[in-house]
């Protein structure tokens, strides 16, 4: 039953990450600048787990798991944040999203050749499903001017955040989901707060409405995607939780069809569907085979 619900987790993950976007555009129009989005997105999540974990506390990992997970924070998720809305700044989203979802790709060979996992029929159809439907979605968005510091900052973005879900991967072995997104903010925040004062501070002088898309972003998009792509991960493997988590762009932009007005091309609706086809082919189960009972000797002769 909780194998089962792997799946289901990691798309759930999808869908908060996926609304992030939205979130932020309607920050961005509020006046919340990039670094103080990320300041008081990681902030706040860190505070909201850190309240659910006094409610629910988790057994006390090892110091040397405690360092792992503030550095995936500090080193990893506040570094690929960093480097995807810097390349944001310089080049169209939908280039960028393009290179940015080459990481299920990367999850996949990297977690093959470490030898955690198998590349099955299964999961390599699946892997092709979901990059053709992904390029389809965002391609059919429209092409922009390739700006190669914003690629280098894309690609940087999707090798950490490979190397990310890896050692999360890992590090779920020993601590719980709830823990491990606690540690992971946490690490994030500091390593963001650190940030700012080396660079003289942050405005958060910005209107009500930035802080509640701000705060969207930090309780939808960070707290809840976090907790169920670590309980998903947890569940079904790095290469299948990556695969699945191309599911978020579709919802990105079923999202901003239907709250920003922008429409859905035919190549979209396309992607849309065989990157949700490859939900379903990640899931499938290699046959047995059916080995036929042979009567012992004993039963034969009792006859």
């Amino acid at each position: 039953m909780l194998s089962g619900m792997g799946p289901l987790l990691c798309l759930l993950s999808a869908a908060g990450f996926g609304a992030m976007s939205i979130f932020g555009k309607f920050a961005y129009d509020a006046g919340v600048t990039p670094s103080a989005l990320l300041l008081v997105r990681f902030t706040m999540a860190a505070l909201l787990l850190a309240g659910l974990l006094a409610i629910r506390p988790a057994a006390r990992p090892g110091t040397r798991t405690v360092i792992t997970a503030l550095a995936l924070g500090a080193l990893g998720f506040a570094t690929q944040a960093t480097l995807y809305f810097e390349a944001l700044r310089v080049m169209d989203a939908s280039l960028l999203s393009l290179i940015l979802y080459t990481y299920p790709l990367m999850v996949t060979a990297a977690a093959v050749l470490l030898r955690r996992e198998r590349m099955t029929r299964s999961r390599a159809l699946a892997l092709g499903i979901a990059s053709a439907g992904t390029l389809l979605v965002l391609l059919g968005a429209g092409a922009g001017t390739l700006s190669p510091a914003g690629a280098a900052l894309g690609f940087g973005s999707a090798l950490t955040y490979t190397v990310y879900i890896l050692v999360s991967d890992r590090v779920l072995h020993r601590v719980s989901p709830m823990l491990l997104a606690t540690l992971v903010m946490t690490g994030a925040a500091l390593a963001l707060a650190g940030k700012s004062l080396v660079t003289g501070g942050v405005n958060l002088g910005f209107s009500a409405a930035g802080w509640f898309w701000t705060a969207c972003i930090a309780v939808v998009s960070t707290v809840l995607a976090s907790l169920t792509f670590f309980a998903g991960l947890r569940r079904t493997g790095p290469s299948t939780a990556a695969i699945l988590s191309t599911v978020e762009p579709v919802i990105t932009t079923t999202l901003a069809a239907v709250l920003l007005g922008e429409f859905l091309t035919p190549a979209q609706l396309a992607g849309g569907a065989l990157v949700l086809a490859s939900v379903a082919v990640v899931q499938l189960r290699p046959r047995r085979p059916v080995v036929p009972v042979v009567p012992s000797r004993s039963t034969v002769d009792s006859r």
